[in-house]
């Protein structure tokens, strides 16, 4: 559906050249909800304005539905933005039109006749749940209800894609839990193909399919959000994750040495990932009754969900007979998840005394 290839955006400044985006090559298939986060500056927003063309690139293409964007003139793409739609952060809307006029606006801009109008208007009215707001004016709404103004405007040309350009940045943590359900309920309904552009990473954890990680203008890892969650590659990558999965070890174990052998009174730390069904399955049950003779401690787990699939992590502490040890770790292997030795790590706290 969007295909970048080999995407550059340089920009003049008083001290030379700057390269905002450096050579981007980037798929997006029809239907899916795609992520793209970076820190500020990163180059995320600018490549988001290149899919739809208010920025155009320096040099490669941008392929939407087949259209290559960057060899149409302004008035080709002026036609063919009428199938790619933006939501923005702070909404854009027009401060002095109502709610039902703000919504119909991109449509009074191509003269279509206040009759169709209409029926395109108050069905979005129903979509985003604002069908009791279409006479209210922008400053008697809240911020998602603005932000739902903004996703009803741009769905008013029916495109085929979605921008969403840092959406939920300007939201409370339950208005953007709202506003992520609408795009997605969106995206199933229309059969929409959405770009997210945040810089949160619970954001992408919710809703999206795959995610570009962009850092200083170059894609530093992409991928299905599962695995970019699951298996994360790169340094900026883990710190995004960082901030939802914390791989810091539990109190009571650190600032100790880790050691990759066995050290007398250390606890050999495993960090265990469950990802779908195997969240459900007893696995630590089960390696303690298999093996009586070591001792098993659970030092932190949390039970999540990436989008609609399960996703668990814990970090054990295991002590014993160095080969029941090795022989349970190799029990963990062989079961459907995914194991790290830690290494072996004293506790410091009163209990080690």
């Amino acid at each position: 559906m969007i295909q970048l290839s080999h995407i550059e955006k340089t920009y003049d400044s008083p001290s030379g050249p700057v390269k905002a985006l450096k050579g981007i090559d980037l798929t997006i298939e029809r239907g899916e909800i795609y992520g793209i986060i970076g820190l500020s500056g990163a180059g995320k927003s600018t490549l988001i304005r290149c899919i739809n063309m208010l920025e155009r690139p320096t040099a490669g293409k941008v392929i939407v539905d087949g259209q290559d964007m960057t060899a149409m003139s302004d008035k080709e793409l002026r036609k063919a933005r009428k199938n790619i739609g933006m939501i923005f952060q702070h909404f854009n809307l027009l401060s002095t039109s109502t709610v039902y006029d703000n919504i119909a606006f991109p449509l009074r801009l191509s003269h279509t006749p206040e009759a169709e109008i209409r029926k395109k208007v108050e069905p979005l009215l129903e979509l985003v749940g604002l069908a009791d707001k279409a006479q209210q004016y922008p400053s008697q709404l809240s911020g998602g209800q603005k932000q739902r103004v903004g996703i009803a405007r741009a769905l008013a040309s029916e495109p085929k894609v979605l921008l969403c350009d840092e959406a939920t940045s300007a939201l409370d943590p339950q208005t953007t839990r709202s506003i992520l359900e609408l795009i997605q309920s969106i995206n199933r309904k229309l059969s929409l193909t959405v770009v997210v552009i945040t810089h949160e990473m619970q954001v992408i954890k919710d809703i999206c399919d795959k995610v570009a990680v962009i850092e200083n203008g170059v894609i530093a890892e992409q991928g299905t959000v599962l695995d970019v969650f699951t298996n994360p590659q790169e340094p900026i990558t883990k710190d995004f994750i960082s901030v939802l999965l914390s791989n810091d070890l539990p109190a009571a174990f650190r600032g100790g040495a880790v050691s990759k052998d066995p050290v007398p009174g250390a606890y050999l730390l495993l960090r265990l990932t469950f990802i779908g069904e195997s969240a459900d399955d007893p696995v630590l049950a089960g390696m303690i009754r298999k093996f009586p003779e070591i001792e098993v401690t659970m030092l932190f787990g949390n039970l999540d969900q990436i989008k609609s699939t399960p996703f668990g992590r814990m970090i054990i502490g295991v002590t014993g007979p160095d080969q029941k040890v090795e022989e349970a770790i190799a029990y963990l292997r062989s079961k459907d998840l995914k194991e790290e030795v830690i290494g072996y790590v004293r506790r410091h706290d009163s209990t080690a005394e």
